[in-house]
Parts: C-alpha cells; structure tokens; sequence
C-alpha cells in the first residue's frame, strides 16, 4: 500500500484562462478541475474531507484529491437534479463534495468492519474511509449517463464513457428518464473516477469489496452499512441545500429503515410472495390495491432482512406494522388501523376470509410492470374485526396461515406479568429500541439483548450424543438463497448448528460485539439466550407453526432442539445455562447462555476470548 501512497502524479494545470469571444447562447465551456474547485465554498469543503482523513497531503492526493478532481472534469456544470436538489448549475459537483464530507463525519463513529477483531478493523480502517468516500461520490454519476442528453458545439451527442469534456457544450434532462436507473448505470462510469492500483487494493478486502460492489450497482439493500452509511449522507447533504437540518438528517433513522422495508417487499414479491392464486396466495392485486396477507408477509419480511445481515429488525407484527404505516407505505382503514378485515373470493368459487395489509401498487412497481389483476374480490368486511387473539380458523391448502397478528396487543397496553395467561408470551421490545440499532445510531454499549432463560432446574438424563458430535463441526446443508425457487430448510436442532455456523462466516452474525448473541468465553463459542434461539425463529417462519404444535414459543422450540444435541457444556448439577458478568465503560450486567463443548462447530477458527465477558460461580 505504501507504494501507492507513494506514486507520484502529475501536477493539476492550472486553469486556463477564457478565451475573450463569447460562446454561443445555450453553450458552456468545459473547464479544468483546478478552475471549478476553486472557489471559497468548494475549497473548504476539500479542506474538510482531508481533515476528516488523518492523511499527509501527498497520501490525500492519491486516494482522494485525485478521485475528486476527476469527477469534477465529468460532471463539470450540470446539476444534481432537474427541480429538486442542487438544481443549479454546478450542483452535481457540490453535491459530490459534500456528501464525501458527510459520510466521512458518519465514518468516524464506526468501528470497521462490524463485529472484526480491533486489530482487524485497524488495519482495515483506511480502505474503509476511502471506500466509504468513494461509494458517496459515485451514488450520482449515473444521472450524467442516462438522464442527461448532452451535444457537444459541433452537434455530435456526448456521452461521458468518452471521457471529461473538452469542447463546449449544451444539455437538457430526458423527458423519457428513469427515476431509479441512474443508480444502475454507476457500474459504466466508475473506472472514470477510481484507477486499476485503487481498485486492487479495495479488493485486498473481501469484507469490503462485496458492499463497495452492491453500492456500485445501485444494490444498496445488500450493502450493509455502507450503502446507510451513502443513504444518511446523501440525505444530509439533500436536508442542507432544501434549508433543512442535515444533523438531524443524518441522525434519523427513519428513512433508512423505510428503504429497506420497501426493498425487501419489493423482493419478496418478485422472488417468493405468490400473488393472484386461484385459492392458495400470499396476496391479490386489484384495482383497489395490493393486499398482502398481514402475518405471512411481516413475518417473510423480517425473515428476509435478518438473512441479509440487518439487525435490529422489529421481533413484533405490530411493531412492523406501525413502522410500515408511519412511513405511509400502507394504506390505512377508516379507523386508521394498519390491518384490514377482508374475504377473498376467487374466479373458482373459493372463498375465505383474511386479516389485510393494503398498499399502493406504485411503491412495488413502476408502471407497466405491474401484474395482471386478480380474477375475483376482495370485498372488505364492514363489521370492525375484533383480533384478540383467537386464531381464525385455517383456510384449504393456504400458503401461510392467516393469524390475528396484524393487531395483536401492542407493547404498552400488555397485561400484567401476573395475569393469567394461555400461553405467556416473552416480552416485546420497544419498537424505537429494535430499529435503532439497525442503522448503528443507538449510541449504546449494552450487550446483546438477553431474558432470563425458562430452566432453572435440573435437566433430564442426558440423551447419547452421537462420539463424533463434539469432535468436528456439522456437516453443512446448503443455505437458502435468493433464488426465484429458494430451498426451504426443514428446522431442526441441526439445521440451527448450520445456521450459526454459516451466518458467524459471513458475519451475518456478529460476535464479541456490544449486541452480539454469540461471543468467545473460555475458549469456546458462548451462545445468549434465548435471543439467538429468537433470532433463528425470525428468519424462518416456520418454526412457528411447529412451536404451536408442541404448545410451545417458538424461540422454546428451537432450544429444546438444540439441547437434544448434547453439544453443550453443563455444570455438575446438571443445569444447561451459565451466567456470564458483562462489564464495561460504567456499566455492569449479566448474560445467560449456552457453553458449547467444542468452539468449532461454530468458529473455523476460535478468536480470542471477549475480554468484557467473565463466567459467574452460579448457574
């Protein structure tokens, strides 16, 4: 890397000057990168970014002047927008400019990558600053592609795969654009801005180069923290020239969880949702709107996003819902509930009534993309729903059960814990709490999240383990992807060693971490209870219906699992959970977990012991 801090580059030309004849009217005339970063504005927005670096002068020059200078000469006078933000001339430049500054001020909050060693993320901290400025300053550059049309004097088109502008020039916006195609076409113009040596040491970094590659290509839902990282910023620099409050801008997590709630439904609905059956469905499109059947799609969405990385996701329908609403993607009922009461009839004569989430059809599709209409009704029922939590009955060969969830008690009006009831629930987390978090804004330094687990008595007479159990890791089973027909894992106590296993290698799952649910203690994997029992059961359904069967929690079900495979560690007298003491900066707590008895059913290689993390006497 040293030497290429150290290659040497030719020195900017300073700008020269303008010719005295006047251009023709409508014409403009390309100028040098020095010239347009000159002005007072400009200058100490550079200033910034470098001071936001820790660099020498001559290492900035490389990673980062250099990168800056060259997109100024391709973006040259043309506007961050038609009529929205920095829609003037020379507004993509400062626009550029000051989302880099932004996102470099968010980076230095972040310890990079999540959930990697200290010594790790300090040698991986530069790539990452400069990964985290150039997806900023990328994010754009699309729009000069594909929503400018640009003639150069001589009436030939420009296009800027042909390099900066050098003779002068006229543009208009396309009438015909795309609104979200600028993000997609980035991938045609990054080698402008960010050379071969740049490109193989960001790729030195697999952790890195994945999201750097999402944000690219306009993937931002893949891109982790990066792609909020680019969101935040952008949304700082949007707040400050519309007279906002970019501090606030980029405190708010809002907005970025409403991204990725919309991402993930859209994806649902192009790879897994089955829409319009003629009697099994997830949802039907009509000309009233998209109706999505309430607990089956919350409980696929938060499923989804847990299996894309995205922590903090709402553990409650409820808590979705209400997120969904507040952000104005549902459509509310009369009464200004989230959850509609509907019977759905089809063209066959099947009927059936089911509890509703309502959407405009345009935040999922853009026009003429949309589906074909439902052959049948969605008839709303008049009479209002009472959801207290009687189940309705199961409707023939229904993909997903329709449950009473989508109203389901909401946090602050939960019984008394000694009230009686059928089956108690474990409590719910408050819903700011969950989503916090999820963009790393919360600002605590609390562990994972942990309840007190149900066994405080001996366990049964352990059952045979089979001799080679603790000896080497599960066996993996390939993890459901994607796909446009995705595998679906069968749960098992099995399936929840492969699970962790695969989700603590791509780092799906963090570890040692301040919310983590699985750490290192005495050489081994720590598991937290029962948070990663909930988590497993969020990113997969059907564990619920399982859980039911056995008159169980679902979490409870995927613990009794896991326990039947003897790869834990227990104390003398027999108990299953230790208590680990958490300290930390002025503050103290206590885990409750699993030890296991070999750290390599989890970790291809066992990492230091989390040294905030000590075993107590007590079980």
């Amino acid at each position: 890397m040293l030497s290429l801090f150290q290659r040497k580059r030719p020195p900017v030309t300073a700008p020269s000057p303008a010719p005295a004849t006047d251009l023709p009217k409508g014409l403009l005339r390309p100028e040098s990168a020095a010239s347009l970063l000159a002005t007072p504005r400009r200058q100490k927005l550079l200033e910034h970014i470098w001071q936001r670096t820790s660099l020498s002068r001559r290492q900035f020059a490389t990673l980062y002047r250099t990168p800056l200078e060259r997109y100024a000469e391709l973006v040259q006078q043309f506007p961050a927008s038609e009529s929205h933000h920095h829609a003037y001339p020379g507004g993509m430049l400062d626009h550029g400019l000051e989302i880099v500054a932004y996102a470099l001020k968010l980076r230095q909050s972040h310890l990079l990558p999540i959930g990697a060693s200290p010594e790790d993320q300090a040698a991986q901290s530069e790539a990452w600053t400069a990964a985290v400025a150039y997806a900023a300053l990328l994010h754009d550059i699309g729009k000069v592609a594909v929503d400018l049309l640009v003639e150069l004097a001589d009436g030939s088109p420009w296009h800027p795969w042909h390099g900066p502008l050098h003779q002068s020039y006229r543009f208009r916006y396309r009438e015909d654009r795309e609104y979200r195609l600028h993000s997609a076409a980035t991938g045609l113009l990054y080698r402008q801005l960010l050379d071969g040596p740049l490109l193989d040491w960001l790729s030195g970094y697999p952790s890195l180069w994945a999201p750097l590659l999402y944000v690219l290509a306009g993937q931002y839902e893949h891109a982790g923290v990066l792609g909020e990282l680019v969101v935040q910023a952008d949304r700082a620099s949007v707040a400050q020239e519309l007279g906002g409050d970019p501090a606030r801008a980029m405190a708010a997590p809002r907005h970025a969880l409403q991204r990725k709630l919309l991402d993930g439904l859209r994806f649902l609905l192009k790879e897994q949702l089955k829409l319009n059956q003629p009697e099994a469905s997830d949802g039907w499109l009509t000309e009233d709107g998209l109706w999505l059947v309430s607990k089956t799609v919350s409980d696929k969405l938060r499923a989804h996003l847990l299996s894309q990385g995205i922590d903090g996701i709402p553990a409650n329908n409820t808590a979705v819902f209400n997120v969904l609403q507040d952000h104005g993607m549902l459509q509310p009922t009369s009464d200004g509930k989230a959850v509609w009461r509907a019977t759905v009839t089809s063209a066959t004569g099947w009927s059936y009534s089911f509890t509703l989430l309502r959407l405009a059809p345009a935040l999922i599709w853009e026009s003429g993309e949309r589906p074909a209409l439902f052959a049948g009704t969605v008839a709303i029922d008049t009479t209002p729903a009472e959801i207290n939590g009687s189940a309705p009955g199961t409707p023939p060969a229904v993909v997903g059960q329709p449950a009473p969830e989508g109203q389901e008690t909401p946090p602050w009006e939960c019984p008394r814990s000694d009230t009686a009831l059928p089956t108690a629930a474990p409590p719910v987390p408050d819903v700011m709490e969950d989503m916090l978090p999820m963009v790393g804004l919360d600002g605590t330094a609390d562990m994972g999240k942990s309840e007190e687990p149900v066994e405080k008595v001996p366990a049964q007479p352990d059952v045979p383990a089979p001799t080679t159990a603790a000896a080497s890791p599960l066996p993996l089973t390939p993890a459901p992807g994607p796909a446009s027909t995705p595998i679906v894992a069968i749960p098992s106590g099995e399936h929840f060693m492969t699970w962790l296993q695969q989700g603590v290698a791509a780092r799906r799952l963090i570890i040692n971490d301040a919310k983590a649910l699985v750490h290192t203690v005495s050489d081994t994997a720590y598991l937290v209870s029962p948070g990663v029992f909930h988590r497993y059961a969020q990113e997969h359904p059907q564990v619920d219906a399982l859980a039911r069967q056995d008159k169980q929690q679902d979490w409870q079900w995927v613990q009794k699992r896991f326990e039947k495979l003897q790869l834990h560690r227990k104390h003398s007298n027999g108990l299953n959970i230790w208590t680990c003491e958490v300290t930390g900066p002025g503050k103290s707590r206590r885990l409750h977990g699993y030890l296991l008895e070999n750290g390599s059913l989890v970790f291809a290689e066992i990492p230091p012991n989390n040294p905030y993390l000590a075993l107590t006497q007590e079980g």
